[in-house]
């Protein structure tokens, strides 16, 4: 027997709760993983919660991203004990993700774990570093380089915000972090590596589709206004990374900062990338974060812990990263 959190849905509205499971009850795949941690993400919260049209089959067991260790595998690339991590590939959405003691998965979603971290320490990081980690590679691909300028990076006290500020910082930018949250969070911002911290009131309302240059580069974790807003703040040839939407979907934008000062528009989807990239982006994370940085950006939670800490990320009152311990 094993434990695990079960979405289902009664007349269009989700229903989470904890249910009991025998191994038989996994679905179909090729490898078996014992999980040691999970992670609690925005998508997730929006699942549990139902406040998002996050999953696609139910039953769901959310959750996606995951860190553990082979306990049977049917393919010859794994054998019991390997640690491994999982990212994406629709875990939580349509297939059975990580906010349980066991996961059933393709062998090819698994990654190996990198030696410098735990399966704790993976999870600190998860789904939202390597998110984070995609959008610094995706500006390192453009060209941007330290003394560049700034780099602003926005939603900058959330999972992917706190790790793309602590990237950025190390590999020698100068970053300010936009937050909602600037009194209370200037301090770990300006920890993780932030040169300077400003309200995200400056970015969120409505503005001119082209403004004063002032960022060589951008992660969004945001979106709607903010998103439009930093592009047109962006500098000759710079490059914005958009992961998110917080604020909203919508791009109130124009064609102008594209046709009249070559701004590049990078999007990054997390969940269906090719392993190779996976590995260059954990690869990217094992080098620039670890020690107090990692372990100021984290905090713990029990799986039991999970319905109500979603409702604490939507609602603004998490930071940092959220690590699941579903073994309590």
């Amino acid at each position: 027997m094993f434990k695990a959190l079960m979405l289902t849905q009664h007349e269009k509205k989700t229903q989470a709760a904890f249910a009991d499971l025998i191994e038989s009850a996994l679905p179909a795949g090729d490898v078996t993983v014992r999980v040691d941690y999970s992670s609690l993400n925005y998508k997730d919260a929006l699942a549990v919660t139902g406040r998002g049209a996050i999953v696609r089959k139910w039953p769901m067991v959310p959750g996606i991203d995951l860190a553990g260790v082979v306990d049977a595998s049917d393919d010859p690339a794994w054998k019991p004990g390997d640690r491994v991590v999982v990212n994406g590939w629709g875990l939580g959405e349509t297939e059975w993700g990580g906010l349980a003691q066991k996961a059933r998965l393709k062998a090819g979603w698994l990654l190996r774990l990198p030696a410098a971290y735990s399966t704790r320490e993976a999870m600190a990081i998860a789904t939202a570093g390597y998110t984070a980690a995609l959008c610094v590679m995706a500006l390192q691909k453009h060209g941007t380089q330290p003394g560049d300028g700034e780099v602003l990076v926005t939603g900058a006290a959330g999972g992917v915000g706190s790790v793309a500020v602590a990237l950025l910082a190390s590999l020698g930018h100068t970053v300010v972090a936009s937050t909602g949250r600037a009194e209370q969070e200037a301090e770990y911002l300006k920890f993780m590596g932030a040169s300077r911290v400003i309200d995200r009131a400056e970015l969120s309302a409505a503005g001119k589709p082209l403004q004063s240059e002032r960022w060589a580069g951008v992660v969004d974790a945001v979106g709607s206004h903010t998103l439009a807003n930093a592009l047109a703040q962006t500098k000759w040839n710079g490059a914005v990374a958009a992961c998110g939407l917080a604020q909203g979907a919508d791009l109130p934008s124009s064609v102008m900062p594209f046709i009249l000062r070559g701004v590049t528009l990078y999007g990054i989807n997390c969940v269906f990338v090719p392993n190779a990239q996976r590995e260059q982006a954990w690869a990217l994370l094992a080098q620039h974060l670890k020690g107090e940085r990692l372990a100021q950006m984290t905090h713990e939670i029990a799986l039991s812990d999970i319905v109500g800490a979603s409702v604490d990320l939507l609602e603004g009152r998490i930071r940092g990263r959220t690590v699941v311990d579903v073994n309590r």
